[in-house]
């Protein structure tokens, strides 16, 4: 016996009629009627939150425990199991969820970062006259306004720029975005509108102007995508969910029914990670959410089963700010091989991606320097000759497996479900596989639909939509000024932390650190570049942050915007979350190392340092080299073939600029690739052909070789005789 996700075609599908019947003006108006209905609904029928802050994890895992069965289980803490936890406990079901990583510390914390319904999928829609990708594009405009409307704090629209190379490609790309708009209905973010070549560049200064005719702009919503994660399962949990982190599925219990005399699924034996502790947690329903790993936990119910997951990579990389406007994101949509890349602003840096390519199941997918270079080119392909895309600015990359799924009751298998696809199991075991971030909450909506019918559950229909999320009730645009006013925070941080936590923002507030200066008075940063307090390290631990991966990767995002920061806030960190944890020196030791190797494989790191090694050839003119050497001997007085921390320090202090050894250190060790503690002149070479080949950037030891250079060379004589001969 099984339940199949089925569209919504009466609300999706039976709207187009309705409108043709109504009028557009009429059936507008209609639609306004019923989602505003929809949210008053919502809030009808929920009550309060049971906790008024999510419980300790401590707490969590006595619940998790100490319950004689609960009506769902959840496997998963993406996205889409956190969804269900929250859609499940909010119909009045007593709900639990374990992940055996963090929240979202798989596919829903890499992603392009948009929300969105899809244009290319409504452009197939439209050219193969295909009703189900348009029912899901559909479903996802709605959504997209939906997720907009309960995390304000975390999601906010982006225009999108299309810009256009051909005349033809303006009525053709302008339909297609119009009837976005016009799918969207009511809930269209913003009326998409063409832009001039003048008027394109204006917006988009960095665009390519060779053969511009003009662009198209269109509105899709971005948001923090870890965060948007988190505030799901803190809100399930404040809710009344049992949900808990680093608690590993080591298999399915199961029972016979008397009824039927058939095995059912009746809950799972668990693992604490952390401490190896293992129990049994029994529900009447459980449901896999795992995302890629879906297969694994089918494995587990029938060894037999045909595997329905097709993983996909995609890769995305990080770039500087000034890559991109601050508010406008660019769409490739046909690239060369026929993918589709975003260029898009996000936390003030740049994000380019996403590939696509098959992939095997892996708890640690690593970008490939291919696929790297491969959004390297089709960047290019875009920006003007006067912006140098060079390999050296990728500051972060990381590769997300996308779980593509087939049908399992298609007759042909081998066809991958444009949608999600719910599947139940002969021994009741619910699968939701598939899918888009978008449309997280409608599959948790199909997902309980199913487990509520298969297994006779008590319950009403889902109340999600409208449902706030975890600091998005009683947050506004203006909720920082307070921070600044009240708490001495800067304007910069204060934003960061409004946006990031909403109106939980002042509790972070609360437990910043007196900075000992004039301003800003409280708010100790843990890297000068980038908004993140030490307070947040704290609070983080509130929301069950466990190990210091979590922290750099999905409580701040510092692992994805910059590793080399990510790295030089990691022992303090360490130090903070050791201090609130009571971890031992080996711990703290371990977290260290765990998190450096996650930002080499897993962010890019390894791809980086690899642009530089003592295998590095230097392809310099022999104009440069000769250059370079002169700037070299200018530290290497002694001709020595190497310079040391003491040979930069004599030149520092000769020009009177000051920095502390442990600096120079750094400095020196980036350069220092065979490690015998010294730069030789082989190295510096290597350096500097690196830099100009635009592989490596950003050389900290190469500016201030240059900036040293050019003072030593300005400091000449000063003439004591008067001018014009005097007397």
């Amino acid at each position: 016996m099984a339940f199949q996700k089925a569209v919504k075609g009466t609300i999706l599908v039976g709207g187009g009629a309705l409108a043709t019947v109504l009028g557009l003006s009429q059936f507008a108006h209609y639609r306004r009627k019923q989602v505003s209905l929809a949210y008053v609904e919502a809030a009808g029928y929920l009550t309060e939150p049971v906790n008024r802050e999510p419980p300790s994890r401590e707490a969590q895992l006595m619940t998790l425990k100490n319950t004689p069965e609960f009506d769902i289980l959840v496997i998963g803490g993406g996205a889409t199991g956190c969804g269900c936890a929250l859609d499940a406990v909010t119909r009045g079901l007593k709900t639990a969820l374990v992940e055996r990583d963090d929240f979202s510390s798989g596919t829903s914390s890499r992603s392009t970062k948009l929300i969105h319904g899809g244009v290319r999928y409504l452009q197939k829609a439209i050219m193969n006259l295909d009703v189900e990708q348009y029912r899901m594009v559909k479903e996802a405009l709605h959504e997209r306004a939906n997720l907009l409307e309960i995390a304000p704090h975390l999601s906010a629209p982006l225009p999108i720029m299309l810009p256009l190379y051909k005349w033809w490609q303006l009525p053709y790309y302008w339909v297609g975005i119009k009837m976005y708009d016009l799918v969207a209905g009511s809930q269209c973010l913003k009326s998409s509108y063409v832009l001039s070549k003048s008027r394109a560049l204006e917006h988009f200064p960095m665009l390519q102007k060779d053969k511009l005719v003009g662009a198209i702009v269109y509105y899709d919503g971005q948001h923090n995508d870890a965060r948007m994660n988190l505030a799901i399962a803190l809100t399930a949990a404040r809710y009344g969910a049992a949900t808990a982190n680093y608690m590993e599925v080591v298999s399915l219990l199961k029972k016979t029914d008397p009824e039927t005399g058939k095995e059912r699924v009746s809950g799972a034996r668990c693992k604490d990670v952390l401490t190896g502790q293992e129990f049994d947690v029994r529900a009447k329903c459980v449901i896999n959410a795992a995302g890629p790993f879906t297969d694994s936990v089918r494995k587990m119910d029938d060894k037999n089963v045909v595997p329905i997951c097709q993983p996909s990579a995609g890769v995305h990389i990080v770039m500087p700010g000034y890559y991109s406007p601050e508010n406008m994101g660019l769409l490739d949509p046909a690239t060369s091989d026929g993918r589709v890349i975003f260029f898009l602003p996000w936390e003030k840096m740049t994000i380019a991606g996403t590939t696509d390519t098959p992939t095997d199941v892996t708890h640690h997918p690593i970008p490939s320097e291919e696929d790297i270079n491969f959004i390297l080119n089709e960047v290019r392909n875009y920006l003007s000759s006067d912006v140098e895309v060079r390999r050296g600015d990728v500051l972060a990359a990381w590769s997300g497996i996308r779980p593509l799924v087939t049908d399992p009751k298609s007759a042909d298998t081998q066809s991958i479900s444009r949608n999600h696809v719910v599947d139940v199991s002969d021994s009741g075991l619910i699968t939701i596989a598939g899918g888009k971030w978008t449309t997280y909450r409608s599959m948790a909506e199909d997902t309980v639909d199913a487990a509520v019918k298969f297994h006779n559950l008590k319950a009403g229909p889902s109340r999600t939509v409208g449902l706030f999320l975890q600091g998005g009730k009683d947050w506004s645009p203006t909720l920082y000024i307070r921070l600044v006013q009240d708490y001495g925070l800067e304007s910069e941080v204060a934003q960061h932390l409004a946006k990031t936590y909403g109106d939980k923002a002042f509790e972070v507030a609360k437990m910043a650190s007196v900075t000992g200066k004039r301003w800003p008075v409280v708010g100790v940063r843990l890297v000068s570049e980038f908004p993140y307090i030490e307070a947040e390290v704290k609070y983080g631990i509130k929301e069950y942050a466990c190990t210091a991966v979590d922290m750099i990767s999905r409580r701040t995002r510092l692992a994805f915007l910059n590793v080399q920061a990510a790295e030089e806030a990691l022992p303090r960190i360490v130090e903070l979350m050791g201090r609130e944890l009571n971890w031992s020196e080996l711990r703290k030791q371990e977290e260290l190392e765990t998190a450096t190797r996650f930002l080499y494989y897993e962010m890019g790191y390894k791809s980086r340092t690899e642009q530089l090694t003592d295998s590095t050839e230097i392809s310099l003119l022999p104009s440069d080299i000769d250059r370079y050497k002169k700037r070299f001997h200018k530290f290497d007085e002694d001709e020595k073939g190497f310079i040391t921390i003491v040979d930069v320090q004599r030149v520092l202090e000769s020009i009177n600029v000051q920095m502390d050894e442990n600096t120079l250190h750094e400095i020196l060790c980036e350069v220092d690739l065979n490690k015998n503690g010294q730069v030789e002149l082989h190295e510096f070479l290597q350096l500097m052909s690196a830099v100009q080949k635009g592989r490596v950037s950003g050389s900290r030891l190469a500016i201030l070789m240059k900036t040293a250079e050019e003072n030593l060379d300005r400091r000449v004589p000063i003439p004591v005789d008067r001018s014009c001969g005097g007397l």
